[in-house]
């Protein structure tokens, strides 16, 4: 049984994907051609991408899974339900993060943020198996989520990240620049609740993030995370996360508060 009912509305809505628009074929790619450039020489991180990673149901819920090989790579959905998985011990948690973590886990996760149409962490968003649309200018990522049809701007105008006394973002402030052909982007001003995963690894509003973009052909991009929070966790940690190309086809309109009758069934331990 589904820890909650949200994760059947994730597993199902990425299925449809190739079904909302006519199919629009474009010309055949090679998937390991160079990565294109921009008019400035940048790689250009524009398309819809999702996770590479295989899905299976199991792992999220259904039949308890296989043990994994700790020689591989977690899939997206393992790394979607606890980002920690795949370290050797852990993610480093805080004494009271990892109290935090494990109530939410009791709690079958119904307060995540996910489950109540609200935006999700930036991690969380990373690892989601709904695919999300990066559109890249000279000045701006706009990066647009399908899953609860989020929004998040990346500024390449060279802008400082904004002080402390900055109004706390679900998303937090973004600014990036090009170190070669990787974008480094760095992002503070979070709120102080923020859940990186399904199973409520938390952030703080002291917590700090540097991702780092690298597309090294046309149809993979990598992005390489770290996560530097002293008031959740002992040191900074990192993970990778990679994604595909989604080519001939479109995101879906993703309106998750409309006719919604899910969380009142949603319950704690």
């Amino acid at each position: 049984m589904f820890r909650w009912i949200s994760r059947v509305t994730v597993l199902l809505v990425p299925l449809a994907l190739a079904a909302q628009w006519p199919p629009f074929p474009k010309a055949a790619v090679d998937l390991t051609a160079p990565a294109p450039k921009t008019a400035d020489g940048k790689p250009d991180l524009s398309g819809i991408w999702r996770n590479s990673q295989p899905v299976r149901l199991s792992e999220f819920g259904g039949a308890p899974a296989p043990a994994r090989d700790p020689n591989t790579p977690p899939t997206g959905l393992e790394m979607f339900a606890d980002i920690g998985t795949g370290m050797k011990d852990g993610l480093p948690l805080q004494p009271w993060a990892a109290d935090l973590k494990k109530k939410r886990m009791a709690d079958f996760s119904k307060d995540n943020p996910d489950a109540h149409c609200l935006p999700m962490g930036n991690v969380q968003f990373h690892t989601h198996p709904q695919p999300r649309k990066m559109i890249q200018t000279r000045d701006l990522l706009v990066i647009l989520y399908e899953g609860n049809a989020g929004i998040r701007q990346i500024f390449l105008d060279g802008r400082p990240l904004p002080g402390n006394d900055a109004e706390p973002w679900w998303y937090g402030y973004s600014s990036g620049k090009w170190d070669g052909d990787t974008l480094v982007v760095e992002t503070n001003g979070f709120r102080d609740d923020v859940w990186l995963d399904i199973n409520g690894s938390p952030m703080t509003n002291a917590g700090k993030m540097i991702e780092r973009f690298r597309r090294p052909n046309f149809g993979n991009l990598e992005i390489q995370i770290t996560v530097d929070d002293p008031k959740a966790y002992t040191k900074p940690w990192t993970v990778t996360v990679k994604q595909t190309i989604v080519l001939n086809s479109e995101m879906i309109e993703f309106i998750c508060a409309e006719n919604e009758r899910d969380v009142r069934h949603m319950q704690g331990k």
